[in-house]
């Protein structure tokens, strides 16, 4: 009797007649040529395998009328076919998006994020907490997910990294250390969505930003800054390096106005311009006012006079305003920063140097063991400011550029202080 054969669309079944059992019925055991290139959707995609590879490999066209080609790393046709098939209508759904064609590996829009913050940094756009995302990106995400897709990465991952990131850090991270974290993994996917890289529909699971309570700056006394500022007077002229002639005086201007104006250490002090400083007169008396730009908005704040000091010392090392009198320098709203060496080059980060002027002075700790840093200069100002001038919250907080809340919940343990002499 003769034999019927049934041919499906992926693969070949033989049905024997009832009177001939022994005939195969595997596809096995049948012998035929395989084919060695195939067209599917209607002659768009087109599989085939090279002589002497057990691989197929696929080409399709795109919408621009071009081919691509592409390995689908399978030996079984069946398995090609279904790969094929699955690559083409990814590539087709990321041309509808507007995205790009491959999906650049995580070290790929790493890479481009480093590159776009440096960049900003060195032209004067960038944020100084910059220096904290660049660390977040060397130090952690890229030896952790180096060759992962970004929109690939799962849940699971991203917890099992942040398992592997505290046993790194040794230590549980608080809460402002996980939000760089968290901010630093946004400009991440802002930066592959800018480039057509992924789509903003892609979820991709965002990191915890929830760590222990951060503690309250360590300030100085008022003792202890006037030790300060009597130490940095001959410790600028120790230096044993060339950087450190410049560095040095910088750092002592630095830290002077921050204590003398509260402002924030790094975008609102380090942006700081000539232009952005004059003269601001009520009555017969000059006060020195500088506009401050940075975490909360722009600002006017009202520097004290010593600060006028800071700025001589720092106009009569600069080349660029140099031959401008002090007294006219305002006036001319001169557009370069103030905190530069002499060449107009301003150093990315100055926090080192701190450090090594708290090592030598031997301030670098407060009474309760705490590290000081270039932030404890801020909470320094308004302790004082509370303490020994008596300015109300309300005022502080404009100056500052802080909620009065803010300086409520942060400052009401001086309260009692405060009112010494009506509570003795």
């Amino acid at each position: 009797m003769t034999k019927v054969i049934k041919v499906p669309e992926s693969h070949l079944e033989v049905i024997s007649s009832p009177l001939q059992e022994s005939q195969p019925t595997a596809l096995s055991q049948l012998k035929y040529a395989e084919p060695t290139e195939l067209y599917l959707r209607d002659g768009e995609v087109v599989i085939h395998r090279r002589p002497g590879s057990p691989l197929w490999h696929c080409r399709f066209r795109l919408q621009d009328g071009s081919w691509h080609r592409q390995t689908t790393r399978q030996a079984s046709i069946e398995h090609a076919v279904r790969m094929a098939c699955d690559l083409y209508d990814e590539t087709r759904f990321r041309q509808r998006l507007g995205l790009a064609q491959k999906s650049p590996t995580f070290a790929e829009i790493a890479h481009a994020t480093l590159y776009s913050m440096r960049q900003d940094l060195d032209v004067g756009i960038g944020k100084s907490v910059y220096g904290s995302y660049i660390t977040c990106i060397e130090k952690y995400f890229l030896p952790y997910f180096q060759d992962k897709r970004l929109e690939e990465i799962t849940y699971t991952d991203v917890h099992e990294f942040e398992v592997w990131r505290n046993r790194q850090m040794n230590k549980i991270p608080r809460a402002s250390t996980l939000m760089n974290f968290a901010s630093a993994w946004t400009k991440l996917q802002l930066v592959a969505i800018s480039k057509g890289w992924i789509s903003e529909r892609v979820a991709i699971p965002k990191l915890t930003a929830r760590g222990q309570k951060g503690k309250t700056r360590p300030a100085f006394t008022r003792e202890e800054i006037d030790r300060l500022l009597e130490f940095m007077e001959p410790w600028i002229k120790q230096g044993r390096l060339e950087i450190e002639h410049e560095t040095r005086p910088l750092l002592r201007d630095y830290v002077e106005m921050l204590l003398y104006t509260g402002m924030r250490h790094g975008t609102e002090a380090l942006n700081i311009c000539w232009n952005n400083i004059e003269w601001h007169t009520q009555g017969d008396k000059k006060y020195l006012r500088i506009w401050v730009d940075g975490k909360t908005g722009g600002r006017w704040l009202i520097a004290k006079h010593k600060a006028v000091d800071v700025l001589k010392r720092l106009h009569s090392r600069q080349k660029a305003v140099y031959d401008i009198p002090f007294d006219r320098l305002f006036e001319t709203r001169c557009p370069e920063r103030i905190f530069v060496f002499a060449n107009g080059h301003q150093p990315m980060r100055i926090d080192g140097a701190f450090k090594r002027l708290m090592r030598d002075s031997g301030l670098g700790l407060s009474h309760d063991g705490q590290m000081r840093t270039l932030y404890s200069l801020r909470h320094t100002y308004a302790t004082l400011e509370l303490l020994e001038n008596k300015t109300d919250i309300h005022t502080l907080s404009k100056q500052m550029g802080n909620s009065a809340a803010m300086i409520d919940r942060h400052y009401s343990k001086l309260t009692a202080t405060m009112a010494a002499d009506r509570l003795a």
